[in-house]
C-alpha cells in the first residue's frame, strides 16, 4: 500500500539507465593516510553500538552489486545494479527490546558523499529492504538507509504478527526510529562528520512511516516526503474488510475482472467533461456525482455491459466508506475514476476472484494476526464497531499516525510535504485531504502553510501509474534535477534555502518509464489550488493549465 512497495510502481523498476547521471563532490571517508577506503569500510564490521550489531561491512566496486531479484515482479535488477558507483554497504540488526530482530541496511558512497542522509520507507506489512531505493540514492550521492521495519518475509504476510506485539510496534514506528539512529552514528563513524540534512521519504505504509517521524520523532529528519500515506491503519484496513464483505455478500454480488471496464467507461462518460478537458483523467473526482444505478442491468440489457442489483450495492459500499453507528466518517470511500487500469481496481480492490484482492488480503491478513489473533477468524463474522473499537484498542497506539499536532517538527525546522494520487485504488485520497484539513484545524493556516504542502495528482494510481503523470521526483532528486520539476528538490530547496515550494512540472513518460520519452505534462499545484486549462492549446502541456483556487 505502495502497499506493495515501489516494486509495483510501473517504470520504477527502470531506474538504472539514469544511474549514469550520479552528481560528485562533497565528502570522502575519513580514512588515515595509508588506508584505503575499502579497507575503512571493512573496519566498521569491529563498531559497536547499543542495541545493534554490524553483522557486515563491505566495500561494493561501482558496478559490483549483485542484488537479489525484487519481490511480485521478478524482474531482473542486474542493469540498474552495474551502473551504481562504489560504495559501503553496512548490515545490522537492531534489537531495541527482547523481541526485536530489526534489519537494517546502511549504504555509504566511497567518494563524492553530498553530506546527506536518505531514510527510505517500506512498503505493505514491510519484511524486505528495498535496494532499488537504495542503489537510486547512493547514485545520487546521499548515505542511504532501509530497513525490513522487524521481520523478514512479503510485504503483503503479517502471520509474523501474531503473538508478537513488540514486532507490530518495531513495523508500526520503532523500526523506522531505530534504523535512522544507527544510520546517523554510522554516517558519523564513517564520514567523520554527522549528515548536514536528513530526509526520509515513502509512499503507502512509507507514507504512514513519514507521518509517524513527524509526529513521535519530529528531532529525525529535517525534510519529509509522504506519498499516499496509509496513517490511519485501522480505518483503512476496516473499510477493506467491510468492502470485502459487500463483495461477497451474495454469490451475485462479486464484480469481476470484465466489468470493471464497464464502470470505468460510465464514470468517464459522466465526468470526463466537467473539468474541460476529455482526456480520461478527472481532475478532481470530488465533482463527479455518479450514481452507480445508473448501469443497473435492466430488461434486455446485455449482462456483459451492466451490472446486478447486487454488483450495484457492492460498488455503492466502495464509493461511501465507512461511518460509525454515529454516523462520524471512520475512512472515507474510494473516488470514481480509479476504476480500470492494470493497477486499479482489479488489483486493489475486487481482485480476479472473490476474495482475492490485495485489499482483501491486507484486511483479512490484519485483523487475523494483529487485532484478534486468531489463525482461523473469518472476515464474514466481522462487525464494524466492534471490529473497529478492537482495533484501535490493540493496535491503534502503534500503527496509527493521525495525530494532527505537528508542532514539535515545525519547531525542528521540519518541512513536510504530502502528496495522493487522485486516481488511488488502494487508499482513499480523501484520507490525505482529510489529514492535511486537521494539521491547518490544529495548527492554524498560517502556521501549517510555513512547514507543510500537499499536492493532489490527478490520474495517478498508487504511488505510480495510471492515466496521469507519475514523474514528478516522488522517490529522489531524480531525474529532474530543479526545484520547478521534482518534489524532492523542491524539498530539499525549501529546508536548506527556505524557498517554499510552488507548482510543479510533472510529466507522463512512454510505459511509465522514468527517462521515457515524455508524452504530457501538467502542472501540480499547492492544494487547495488545481490545475485549470486555459481553454485553448494542446491539452498535454503544462504551459495550457494555470493553477487555480476552488473557488475559480
Amino acid at each position: 500500500m505502495r502497499f506493495l512497495s515501489v516494486q509495483l510502481v510501473p517504470g520504477f523498476l527502470l531506474l538504472g539507465s539514469a544511474l549514469a547521471l550520479c552528481t560528485s563532490s562533497a565528502q570522502t571517508p575519513a580514512q588515515t593516510a595509508v588506508e584505503s577506503p575499502s579497507d575503512h569500510c571493512a573496519r566498521l564490521a569491529k563498531f559497536t553500538l547499543p542495541n545493534a550489531t554490524i553483522t557486515s561491512a563491505t566495500a561494493v566496486a561501482a558496478g559490483a552489486f549483485d542484488g537479489p531479484r525484487q519481490a511480485f515482479t521478478g524482474a531482473d535488477m542486474s542493469a540498474l545494479y552495474k551502473m551504481l558507483p562504489a560504495f559501503c554497504r553496512v548490515v545490522m540488526k537492531a534489537t531495541p527490546t527482547a523481541d526485536s530482530n530489526i534489519g537494517i541496511e546502511v549504504w555509504l558512497p566511497l567518494s563524492g558523499w553530498n553530506g546527506k542522509l536518505q531514510g527510505l520507507g517500506n512498503g505493505g506489512f514491510a519484511g524486505i529492504i528495498d535496494d532499488v531505493a537504495l542503489a537510486a540514492s547512493v547514485a545520487q550521492g546521499y548515505a542511504s538507509t532501509a530497513t525490513d521495519a522487524g521481520h523478514t518475509g512479503s510485504p503483503i504476510d503479517a502471520t509474523w504478527a501474531m503473538g508478537h506485539p513488540e514486532k507490530v510496534t518495531d513495523f508500526g514506528h520503532r523500526g523506522i526510529h531505530e534504523m535512522t539512529r544507527v544510520a546517523k552514528t554510522i554516517v558519523q563513524q564513517f564520514y567523520g562528520d554527522a549528515p548536514k540534512r536528513s530526509y526520509f521519504t515513502g509512499c503507502s505504509d512509507g507514507g504512514r512511516e513519514a507521518l509517524m517521524e513527524a509526529q513521535r520523532y519530529p528531532d529525525d529528519y529535517d525534510g519529509i516526503l509522504a506519498g499516499a500515506p496509509a496513517n490511519n491503519w485501522t480505518g483503512l484496513l476496516s473499510n477493506a474488510v467491510v468492502d470485502l464483505q459487500a463483495l461477497t455478500a451474495t454469490a451475485d454480488s462479486f464484480i469481476p475482472p470484465a466489468k470493471i471496464p464497464v464502470i470505468s467507461s460510465a464514470v468517464l462518460a459522466a465526468c470526463d467533461k466537467l473539468d474541460g478537458v476529455e482526456d480520461g483523467i478527472l481532475n478532481d473526482p470530488r465533482q463527479c456525482h455518479f450514481d452507480p444505478a445508473s448501469i443497473e442491468c435492466k430488461a434486455g440489457d446485455d449482462p456483459a455491459k451492466c451490472l446486478t442489483e447486487p454488483q450495484v450495492s457492492a460498488l455503492k459500499t466502495i464509493y461511501t466508506g465507512i461511518k460509525d453507528s454515529a454516523g462520524r466518517t471512520i475512512f472515507p470511500g474510494y473516488l470514481p475514476g480509479a476504476e480500470d487500469g492494470t493497477g486499479g481496481w482489479g488489483l486493489w480492490i475486487t481482485g480476479p476472484a472473490p476474495a482475492k484482492s490485495a485489499q482483501a488480503l491486507f484486511g483479512i491478513g490484519y485483523y487475523t494476526n494483529m487485532v484478534y489473533e486468531k489463525a482461523d477468524w473469518s472476515y464474514k463474522t466481522f462487525s464494524l464497531d466492534s471490529g473497529i473499537q478492537a482495533a484501535k484498542e490493540k493496535t491503534a497506539t502503534a500503527l496509527d499516525a493521525v495525530n494532527p499536532d505537528l508542532t514539535a517538527f515545525r519547531a525542528h525546522g521540519g518541512k513536510l510535504i504530502l502528496y495522493h494520487g487522485w486516481n488511488d485504488p488502494a487508499i482513499s485520497a480523501m484520507n490525505t485531504i482529510n489529514y492535511y484539513g486537521d494539521v491547518i484545524a490544529k495548527l492554524g493556516r498560517d502556521n501549517a502553510d510555513s512547514f507543510t504542502r500537499l499536492y493532489m495528482v490527478p490520474g495517478l494510481q498508487h504511488c505510480g501509474g495510471g492515466p496521469g503523470t507519475g514523474s514528478f521526483g516522488a522517490f529522489t532528486n531524480w531525474p529532474a534535477k530543479d526545484a520547478q520539476h521534482n518534489l524532492h528538490v523542491a524539498l530539499e530547496d525549501w529546508v536548506e534555502k527556505g524557498t517554499a515550494p510552488s507548482t510543479i512540472i510533472a510529466s507522463k513518460t512512454v510505459d511509465d518509464k522514468p527517462l521515457g520519452a515524455v508524452t504530457m505534462t501538467r502542472p501540480l499545484c499547492p492544494y487547495p489550488q488545481a490545475a485549470r486549462y486555459k481553454g485553448s492549446g494542446d491539452t498535454k502541456s503544462a504551459d495550457n493549465f494555470m493553477c487555480a483556487g476552488p473557488d475559480k
